[in-house]
């Protein structure tokens, strides 16, 4: 048996304030480093090891994996950094509330943002301070490559190849891997994994530092998967993430 585990990463400063986030490179909460502790522990007391990990060039990503593998007493473990396990980015709404969005565009426009397949949020200037291009970390990337917006389409776009090529080769080769990222770049993952429709992948809420478990046969064929925790604390969890894009 093949075990992959998918950790979001824990709250962010601006996950707590509500804010989109995307590509802009926030830290974690005091909260955000707790449930990755928790996340550890929870893998550790359940007899998980890795021998390979994966994680974003995002720091909130970064620091949840590594405050994981110091509970587990694995910080030693080879870590695997991609811009492709990057949050989707937000183009202009990164920065903004996202109830006072709500409030000024209605729900509705909100969720298609945040959620919607193929319609991706207005794009970044060239010349915005926020343009990933002007950041170091993505210096050695095609600039053609890093976007300046997206919809979860083009998100899915660039994980599942990655995946492909990867994630799934490592998880053959050592039969347990952990990968700590974001929302929608999980969201990709799992979409893939489970082959969720265009329509359905939308109603996915993953909770910050929940390790998500997806078993699968020698030969990764998918057996099962479920979230590590309290089904009832999850559940909460879930429908706060639901509830974040709303006015009220």
């Amino acid at each position: 048996m093949k075990r992959l585990v998918l950790v979001r990463h824990g709250e962010s400063e601006w996950n707590k304030e509500n804010r989109f986030t995307g590509w802009t490179d926030v830290d974690l909460s005091e909260k955000g480093v707790e449930e990755a502790k928790k996340g550890g522990k929870v893998l550790k007391d359940n007899n998980f090891s890795f021998i390979y990990c994966y994680t974003s060039y995002l720091k909130r990503a970064i620091k949840t994996l590594n405050f994981i593998l110091e509970e587990m007493d694995l910080l030693w473990l080879p870590v695997e950094k991609t811009w492709r396990l990057n949050e989707k980015h937000y183009g202009e709404l990164q920065g903004l509330n996202k109830a006072e969005t709500a409030q000024k565009y209605g729900d509705a426009q909100v969720l298609v943002w945040r959620r919607s397949y193929d319609i991706p949020p207005a794009a970044l200037a060239e010349n915005d301070e926020r343009n990933p291009r002007l950041d170091v970390k993505y210096q050695d990337i095609d600039m053609e490559l890093i976007p300046l917006t997206e919809s979860l389409k083009e998100t899915v776009d660039r994980i599942v190849p990655f995946w492909e090529n990867n994630i799934s080769k490592k998880l053959m080769e050592t039969g347990e891997v952990l990968v700590a990222a974001h929302g929608n770049s999980l969201r990709g993952i799992i979409k893939y994994l489970k082959n969720i429709s265009n329509e359905d992948i939308v109603n996915l809420n993953l909770p910050t530092g929940i390790p998500y478990i997806f078993e699968f046969d020698d030969h990764l064929n998918l057996l099962k998967d479920y979230f590590l925790g309290d089904e009832e604390e999850i559940r909460k969890l879930m429908e706060a993430v639901a509830n974040q894009g709303k006015s009220k």
